[in-house]
């Protein structure tokens, strides 16, 4: 049986660096899935994810409705 790899990631107000942490990711050319769990940020990472997966399986997003913090974002 073989394994799969997550790659986890909670963000808030990441815009400007959310593209290109999916972007290096992918180019490690690697069989895995990425989650994003975002607190509803302000400056709208989320719908940057949600447009950067689209077309992509293997990236699952989280949108919380409030800033609730890491550890419950890994919980």
């Amino acid at each position: 049986m073989k394994s799969k790899i997550l790659i986890f990631s909670a963000t808030y107000n990441e815009s400007k660096n959310i593209t290109l942490l999916l972007n290096y990711i992918e180019e490690l050319n690697l069989d895995l899935d990425i989650l994003i769990v975002d607190d509803n940020s302000p400056d709208k990472t989320w719908q940057i994810v949600e447009e950067y997966s689209k077309n992509k399986k293997n990236i699952h997003l989280i949108v919380r409705e409030r800033k609730s913090g890491l550890d419950t974002a890994h919980k």
